[in-house]
């Protein structure tokens, strides 16, 4: 618990430092970045647009060679400890980012030389050390209609046991070189083709600090108003091998293997944004990838933004509003407690390599990392960035419950004609997904009582927005009037059962707006293990309360508001 603590405190301080000399060190980059450029000027000869055409050439694209190559390399350079050498040219943090960089320019001299490589610089004292690069290269959109752009990251640096020590082994394969690797290997194949909107592929540095690198770009962002419509974020990501130890909510036993499965964390509730980019993550790899997947994969859309006392580069961009989330392993070798004498995992040591040799000759045979699985990771990843760079733009609406279903209203300057509705209720995930023709309908979602609802366009490629904001409604049926319910209605927690953290909601009417509520958690003995308050709004109300991973079984949770006891329900922890 300590260890998680002072990750907790490490990320507080990185928010609070302050990061100077932001310079985007990349041909023409501020300009890329802020849509301020001629497309034609990186243009293709003969340009590869057809969404099919696309989405297959990215699924088919991912090698697990490439990626096992990439990995071999970045395992090379021994330290890449933020503070580490930057004038070797063959170990250190100096040379992993300037071979990473020369890779991204050997992929843009095999596409026209579309794809702008360089490195992001900024100045913060981490590891003795002051000067600092992201490594970044930016694939311009061909359509500046849209100034926003899309991230696709994971971190670079890597760390042995003690978190500045710059002579160590580290060479950080599951943490982070498997996502460093994704990173890379969906640039080498994106570059291939064109997207209306700009993909920027950024391995940061910093983050076994404090997110240093992700938390400078994200400041950047905002001071210059950037406009950043997704960051998908990739950490620990290739291995799919239980330790003895594992960030909560952990992982089944040791040795315990998961290929098949990956955690898709993001933060918040009912109108998250950036939940919403993870459920809209979900459902492309459903739609446009499962189908045909070879070996099916579970997305896990999490309750909380990440695991109990950890954090990762997605976070600095979500604390600035943009919509942002990680992907994660199912499995993790370790929950980086280097400071107990009993841990023996691989997280955070000297150990986190690449794989043993258990024959004797001299080749690695048994690997940690499982790079099919990452191929996997790389392909979702890449779908998703691909639909949300092709795909059309958001529409507005509004949503109603009347006595037959859902009453819906869309506002649609684009005029797609064809729209879904995403229905979810007890659960992070959706429950019901609709296809309807037309602005105005009526729909049964197949679900009652409390519901949460959103809407994307649908183009005449088949290819979705990202849903609109979310709108909370209460079915009809349930309601005592029909301008909503007159009480304050506690609503189920979900998920129940829980992993390490779920959300729990009341319905309010008008009258109560802006009056204190308090969620009160109480074990079966009546214990109070937290209160978290929370001012009351007309509608769904809801907060995110984090169990953390401590007692198992049955626990209650009551709705006070101006000390007024309203309900109380019980949940379940069990994972």
């Amino acid at each position: 618990m300590r260890t998680r603590l002072l990750l907790l405190l490490t990320l507080i301080s990185a928010f609070s430092f302050g990061q100077t000399n932001f310079k985007v060190q990349v041909p023409n980059g501020m300009n890329l970045l802020m849509g301020n450029y001629n497309p034609a000027d990186y243009t293709q000869n003969s340009p590869i647009t057809a969404p099919s055409a696309i989405l297959t050439g990215i699924q088919n694209g991912v090698q697990a060679d490439s990626l096992f190559q990439i990995l071999l390399k970045l395992e090379s350079f021994e330290n890449r400890n933020t503070g580490s050498d930057t004038l070797s040219a063959t170990t250190g943090i100096g040379a992993a980012r300037n071979w990473i960089e020369s890779k991204f320019q050997d992929y843009s001299a095999r596409n026209e030389n579309r794809l702008q490589t360089g490195f992001f610089q900024f100045d913060i004292n981490v590891c003795n050390m002051t000067r600092h690069k992201n490594v970044m290269a930016i694939l311009p959109g061909t359509d500046t209609s849209n100034k926003s752009f899309i991230i696709i990251e994971g971190h670079f640096d890597s760390r042995c046991e003690t978190a500045c020590d710059v002579l160590c082994d580290a060479p950080g394969m599951e943490d982070n070189a498997s996502g460093t690797a994704l990173v890379m290997e969906l640039a080498r194949v994106m570059s291939q083709y064109s997207f209306p909107q700009t993909i920027v592929f950024m391995p940061t540095t910093g983050e076994e600090q404090g997110l240093y690198g992700a938390l400078s770009f994200a400041i950047f962002a905002q001071q210059n108003n950037l406009q950043i419509e997704a960051v998908l974020n990739n950490d620990v990501i290739g291995g799919i091998i239980c330790g003895n130890t594992a960030s909560p909510p952990g992982c089944p036993f040791p040795d315990h293997i998961d290929s098949t499965q990956t955690r898709l964390y993001s933060h918040g509730g009912f109108n998250s944004v950036s939940k919403m980019l993870a459920r809209f993550i979900k459902m492309e790899y459903e739609d446009e990838v499962l189908p045909n997947a070879a070996v099916p994969m579970n997305l896990s859309i999490m309750s909380a933004e990440d695991r109990t006392g950890r954090g990762g580069d997605h976070i600095p961009f979500r604390f600035r509003g943009y919509p942002a989330m990680r992907f994660t392993s199912a499995n993790e070798h370790g929950d980086a407690g280097v400071t107990d004498p009993n841990y023996h995992d691989r997280q955070h040591t000297t150990a986190d390599i690449l794989g043993v040799d258990t024959d004797g000759d001299n080749q690695i045979d048994s690997f940690y990392v499982d790079f099919n699985y990452l191929s996997r990771n790389a392909v979702i990843n890449g779908t998703a960035a691909a639909v949300l760079a092709l795909g059309p733009e958001q529409p507005s609406f509004t949503a109603a419950p009347v006595p037959n279903g859902i009453q819906v209203q869309v506002t649609d300057p684009n005029n797609y004609g064809t729209y879904r509705l995403v229905v979810r209720t007890n659960s992070p995930d959706y429950d019901t997904l609709i296809i309807f023709q037309g602005t105005q309908a009526t729909i049964d979602p197949g679900v009652g009582g409390a519901m949460f609802v959103s809407l994307a366009a649908v183009d005449g490629n088949q290819l979705e927005s990202l849903p609109n904001e979310e709108i909370s409604l209460l079915s009809v049926g349930i309601e005592e009037e029909s301008d909503g319910p007159s009480m304050p209605t506690l609503l189920q927690n979900r998920p129940n059962p829980f992993d390490d953290a779920t959300i729990i909601g009341f319905n309010a009417p008008e009258r109560y707006t802006g009056k204190g509520a308090i969620i009160r958690i109480t074990d079966v003995n009546g214990k109070v293990l937290s209160e978290i308050p929370k001012a009351v709004e007309s509608g769904i109300n809801e907060i995110l309360y984090q169990h953390g991973f401590g007692v198992e079984g049955v626990f209650f949770y009551t709705l006070i508001i101006n000390e007024e006891v309203i309900d109380t329900k019980k949940m379940v922890f069990a994972y």
